[in-house]
């Protein structure tokens, strides 16, 4: 990361501590923010939210780690993340699962290399009377079938 770069996401974080505050329970808040700015919250960020909120660097990626949702590498501009519970499994999962890493050419756990898909488990979307069901980015998508799930990727391209 270059020192303009620093002294920018330095800044950007100032801000957000002045928005949020210096509490401990500010911490998610911030972290989201930067995520949903930057698509993952680098190393250098880490270090800079736990100087300004005054605690070690350790708890800043341990929340980071808990929720899956907040990444410390970059992932691609759309986050497919498929529910991996028995219900969806159950549903239809694995056909709808493998409709997917065939359209996007990647299989669960990788990026495509136009940085455009992200493809993720999750352990469960809260739709398990609607699944098989999917989150990409913060829609929720349900009742999936292959060919639906192939359909709402096509339309993303």
């Amino acid at each position: 990361m270059l020192v303009t770069e620093k002294n920018n996401m330095t800044e950007e974080i100032e801000e957000l501590v002045r928005r949020y505050g210096r509490e401990r329970s500010s911490l998610l808040p911030i972290l989201q923010s930067i995520q949903r700015k930057h698509k993952h919250i680098p190393d250098f960020a880490q270090q800079e939210v736990a100087r300004l909120l005054d605690i070690h660097p350790v708890e800043v990626f341990s929340v980071i780690s808990f929720y899956s949702f907040l990444n410390t590498k970059p992932k691609g501009r759309f986050i497919v993340r498929l529910c991996q519970t028995i219900s969806c499994d159950l549903q239809g999962k694995a056909a709808v699962s493998k409709a997917i890493e065939r359209e996007l050419g990647i299989t669960f756990g990788e990026t495509t290399k136009d940085n455009k898909f992200t493809l993720e488990y999750a352990n469960c979307v809260g739709m398990c009377d609607q699944g098989p069901a999917m989150i990409i980015n913060e829609r929720v998508y349900f009742k999936l079938t292959p060919e639906k799930a192939v359909q709402i990727l096509n339309e993303l391209k």
